[in-house]
């Protein structure tokens, strides 16, 4: 329809600047007249690359998956790259079949939020052939890399801030799926409790689901026990949000009888009563880190295996001295979130 060759055309619909202007907007104004669209699939099996990016969730309704989402698709979007997005219900068996489906839809890498595979994915990834990034689980390889909150630290924070209040009967409400998150956190509340010179209950240590539902159980096992906990300290907002309903449920007030912590820093957390003390995490940035790390792959640049990013302890009134304080004097408490 222009009277040019095919190349002409393709550098003209992408403004190549070896086509003088004219030309330019003559066969992209016929291209719009008739409606033209490029094919896809045409195209990556010339270049051997489809511009998409599989992303597996737990659950699409999850806000921390929200969160991560926005920030990979906003990178991606930047840089000329589709999302395809696919749940993966928490199931081990199934993710590694959404893997395998991205596989076969030729996708140029994948990114996989809180992974339940784990180990599984070395022998997986040998096979496929394909670059994978683990984001808020840890399993680095050959072929995965890994974008995750430094969480021994987040948890040291946490504990530490709950000891400086004066608590020595603190609980852990973690995850039972063994994420590799779950496990780093259980080791900072353990170190700051070996720091503080408190000895470890087994008993105080619980399981949920990360999810509200999970928690009820795990919060009934902590109230029924002889000397139960004056604070407790969630894996992950969803179970502190559990935890709130369970423990007002037995009648106890928060943070007047028991305190609680989460992790994650929800939209909703801050607008809870009392609004939640909490660990937020950069949900956009981790996001956009993971896929800033494809990039560097399909680049063919050195990306780093192992990206640790800082979380924030955001102090608000969920925590509180217990109504026995301890008789030590307690460590400088971290700072109160300012809600002017």
């Amino acid at each position: 329809m222009a009277g040019v060759t095919h190349s002409t055309v393709s550098r003209a619909l992408h403004n190549s600047p070896l086509i003088n202007r004219e030309t330019v907007e003559r066969i992209q104004r016929i291209a719009a007249e008739a409606g033209y669209c490029s094919s896809a699939a045409a195209r990556s099996l010339v270049t051997r690359r489809s511009d998409t990016v599989g992303v597996v969730v737990t659950n699409i309704a999850d806000p921390f998956v929200a969160g991560v989402v926005s920030g990979i698709e906003e990178t991606a979007d930047q840089h000329g790259f589709s999302v395809l997005i696919a749940n993966s219900n928490a199931e081990p068996e199934r993710e590694v079949r959404v893997a395998r489906k991205f596989e076969e839809r030729r996708v140029d890498g994948i990114i996989v939020t809180s992974s339940r595979v784990g180990a599984q994915y070395v022998p997986l990834l040998s096979q496929m052939q394909v670059p994978i990034v683990l984001l808020n689980n840890q399993h680095p390889s050959q072929f995965a890399h890994s974008v995750m909150i430094a969480n021994t630290q987040a948890s040291l924070d946490v504990t530490r801030h709950l000891i400086g209040l004066g608590h020595s009967r603190i609980a852990y409400l973690g995850d039972r799926y063994g994420h590799q998150s779950d496990t780093e956190r259980f080791s900072g509340y353990l170190q700051a409790l070996e720091a503080a010179g408190l000895h470890f209950e087994p008993e105080l240590a619980v399981h949920g689901d990360g999810k509200a539902e999970g928690a009820a159980a795990a919060i009934s096992a902590l109230l029924a026990l002889a000397d139960p906990p004056t604070a407790i300290f969630c894996y992950n907002d969803m179970s502190a949000l559990g935890a709130i309903r369970a423990i007002r449920d037995h009648g106890l007030r928060i943070p007047t009888d028991i305190s609680i912590v989460g992790f994650d820093d929800l939209y909703i957390s801050q607008y809870l009563d009392p609004p939640l003390t909490t660990v937020r995490q950069p949900m956009p940035q981790m996001g956009r880190m993971a896929m800033e790390t494809l990039l560097r792959i399909f680049a063919g640049g050195d990306a780093e295996y192992d990206l640790k990013v800082p979380g924030e302890l955001i102090v608000r009134g969920s925590t509180a001295p217990p109504l026995i304080p301890r008789l030590t004097s307690p460590p400088k408490l971290l700072r109160k979130e300012n809600h002017e």
